[in-house]
């Protein structure tokens, strides 16, 4: 089968893709998607199937509108996974669906796949995983060493917006009293430094380490002594949760059902019920290496079922039995390919791949070419760029001699 990924960000491909990949079938990423290159990234692969994650740049309305009139064009069957369930059912994946039609919704949240179907939109549960090619158990990195980490976004903004959200339990409950009680916390990600009104606390400067490359996790995730799992639902569990276990990592995370029932609290990973019990865990475990060995290793056992290979073997199954791919397209094949569309046309191009605090403006004045000329290489319809996309700058000079 040929599977078409229309994602442009350094997340998803490592995740379904790779899935879809290990299983035998011939994967595309698509990279940033306009009105002139999907027809043509459609036709030179010519997919059996397409699919889209999420929440992101390839998903602006007018994206969306692009996507379902080329899918529906040339009859491709078109996947979506809502991973921003069930917060964002309402405004975001609903619209969404309404706009792409795609003909199957796979989530995250089992309660909201009733609702899907309940409004005659064929749907079915696939929860997070982890990839075996990057989160897997490796050596302690020194640059990775601590006592207790966090990898994760801080997120502020939600935080402020939205008073509810689990997150902030989450966050009382595990980081909040660790930190009353003067243990050091590192942390990875994201706007940790706007989070002391949050955590009443103004976390030292060197305890923030900012982004970490996705594809490092798994260092940090076997180098730290504790890593502290925030959790965002009470009934789901995050895709992080997957990763820390698949690298094995010690984990200590919040009592949820989500996490209940999906891992053996005291076995596979240590929970909190209370803010004492966190620092009380936290302490035992750091005092007590021998059991952290244990539980990692049981629960880098039991996260086995949970790759990204098996949930391909599950959405496929689904859509077999759906009848939104034929069996015989859903054969595997040996050396299947893996290709990023971007690679095989840009070759002719100087490229420049955006970095955190980037502008259009300051790309322009660094590299000494027009705004204008940027918009028009890379059809951009505003000035509006993201973090790690990759920029057509000009064309590379050629040799002229015989």
């Amino acid at each position: 089968m040929r599977v078409l990924f229309i994602d442009s960000g350094n997340l998803w491909p490592h995740t379904l893709p790779k899935g879809f990949h290990a299983n035998g079938h011939d994967v595309m990423i698509s990279g940033p998607i306009t009105k002139q290159n999907l027809p043509k990234i459609l036709a030179e692969f010519n997919p059996d199937l397409a699919v889209t994650i999420g929440w992101g740049p390839e998903h602006t309305f007018r994206k969306q509108i692009l996507i379902k009139e080329q899918m529906t064009t040339r009859n491709i069957p078109l996947i979506y996974w809502a991973v921003e369930d069930p917060a964002y059912t309402k405004n975001w994946t609903l619209p969404l669906i309404e706009n792409m039609k795609p003909d199957f919704v796979f989530t995250i949240c089992r309660e909201t796949s009733y609702v899907y179907k309940q409004r005659g939109i064929p749907s079915a549960f696939l929860d997070f995983g982890f990839e075996e090619t990057i989160h897997f158990p490796t050596r302690k990195y020194p640059e990775y060493s601590a006592k207790i980490a966090v990898v994760a976004n801080a997120y502020p903004d939600i935080l402020s917006k939205y008073p509810d959200h689990f997150r902030h339990e989450s966050i009382k409950l595990l980081i909040k009293p660790l930190l009353k009680n003067q243990f050091r916390i590192d942390f990875w990600g994201n706007y940790w430094d706007q989070m002391g009104s949050y955590l009443g606390f103004d976390l030292p400067n060197d305890w923030i380490h900012g982004h970490l490359s996705y594809t490092e996790t798994n260092k940090l995730f076997s180098s730290a002594d504790i890593i502290i799992g925030l959790q965002n639902y009470p009934n789901l569990v995050t895709q992080r949760t997957f990763e820390i276990l698949g690298s094995g990592g010690f984990l200590i995370t919040q009592d949820t059902q989500g996490v209940r029932s999906r891992f053996k609290p005291g076995m596979d990973l240590v929970v909190s019920s209370s803010p004492k019990d966190t620092v009380d865990k936290v302490t035992y475990y750091l005092e007590h290496a021998d059991e952290r060995k244990i539980i990692k290793k049981q629960g880098h056992k039991t996260v086995q079922p949970n790759s990204y290979k098996a949930r391909v073997r599950q959405m496929i199954d689904i859509l077999v039995d759906e009848k939104i791919v034929h069996p015989k397209v859903a054969a595997s094949r040996e050396k299947p390919e893996f290709i990023y569309f971007q690679d095989s046309i840009d070759q002719q191009y100087v490229m420049y791949k955006v970095k955190t605090g980037d502008t259009l403006l300051k790309i322009s004045q660094t590299l000494g070419v027009s705004i204008e000329e940027l918009k028009s290489v890379n059809s951009l319809p505003d000035h509006l760029i993201y973090e790690n996309q990759i920029l057509k700058i000009k064309k590379q000079a050629t040799d002229k001699k015989k």
